[in-house]
């Protein structure tokens, strides 16, 4: 048994304390860490220091309940993908849409039994680890994507296309897109584009959003980009037997960006910025980027 293993952390939101000491039992059985809340606003405190791998919400509490608490857990981007599991004495076909609808995975009614409880955990643990992994590695392949619900709300990022919106806008926690890119996803996901598969952010007009399709109900797959503002001469690009491309990556290594800026502004992935500049070091006849920079350079100054 590997004992170097992290500890899936769980937190368990219940004003009861017989459901607290069921639950944290249980849990702690499996070899799983148990954080616990009274209500929302202390489980609102929590996250705020930890990310919790499941979330256990009762429904009806005092004060914030647990709807609220999961609408606005949810409304926090690093929430976004935590499974969060519904319990409650509610059996009514209104209540269970009305958790689904706030952002929770399932519903669990009370009196709880534990070993279904435990069995829907391990498979909601399981689901949420399958997604992590996929966009890890959507982000480490280069990849600007993001997913907005029905109503233009972030409800996910890459971390390369997190970075990209924070430098733009700040906190995303509660981005949600303009009335203007709403409706083109609108008209894009009904196949209604008008021969516009990508639309301009009316705030930044250098960034680009590509509808990519459905990845849910109510998931919307996106890919962030943002256009080049390099003004390298075309005549430069030709000279030198250049594809347009290999020009304004040549022209972004010339200011001294690194391949992951130079990834990041043209939305490329690094290794597909890698592949054009062996390219550009065999088409100037140089070896390194040094003296591709001291070539364009040069160029650029005959130029101006």
């Amino acid at each position: 048994m590997n004992t170097d293993r992290k500890r899936d952390v769980a937190l368990v939101v219940d004003d009861s304390p017989e459901t607290l000491r069921l639950l944290t039992d249980a849990l702690d059985g499996i070899g799983m860490t148990v954080m616990v809340a009274l209500d929302g606003a202390a489980a609102m405190r929590i996250v705020d220091q930890i990310t919790p791998d499941i979330i256990l919400l009762d429904a009806v509490m005092p004060g914030m309940d647990g709807f609220e608490a999961c609408r606005r857990l949810k409304r926090d981007a690093g929430l976004s993908n935590v499974p969060v599991i519904f319990m409650t004495g509610l059996a009514d076909t209104e209540h269970i849409v009305q958790g689904l609808e706030a952002g929770g995975v399932d519903y669990v009614t009370k009196p709880i039994v534990v070993e279904e409880m435990l069995a829907r955990i391990r498979v909601h643990l399981a689901n949420a680890r399958m997604t992590q992994s996929a966009r890890a590695a959507l982000d480490v392949s280069g990849r600007f994507l993001l997913a907005v619900d029905r109503d233009g709300q972030l409800m996910w990022a890459t971390p390369q296309a997190q970075k990209l919106l924070t430098d733009s806008f700040g906190a995303t926690d509660a981005l949600v897109l303009p009335e203007a890119l709403r409706h083109w996803l609108d008209q894009a996901q009904m196949g209604k584009g008008g021969g516009k598969p990508a639309a301009s952010i009316p705030e930044r007009p250098e960034l680009k959003l590509h509808y990519m399709g459905n990845a849910g109900a109510n998931e919307f797959l996106l890919r962030l980009s943002k256009e080049s503002t390099n003004t390298f001469p075309a005549e430069f690009s030709s000279a030198f037997g250049l594809t347009t491309r290999e020009g304004e990556v040549l022209s972004w290594l010339s200011k001294g960006k690194t391949n992951r800026d130079i990834a990041q502004i043209l939305g490329l992935s690094p290794r597909t910025v890698d592949k054009h500049l062996e390219q550009i070091y065999a088409k100037l006849g140089v070896e390194n980027r040094t003296a591709a920079a001291a070539i364009a350079t040069g160029a650029t100054r005959r130029e101006t």
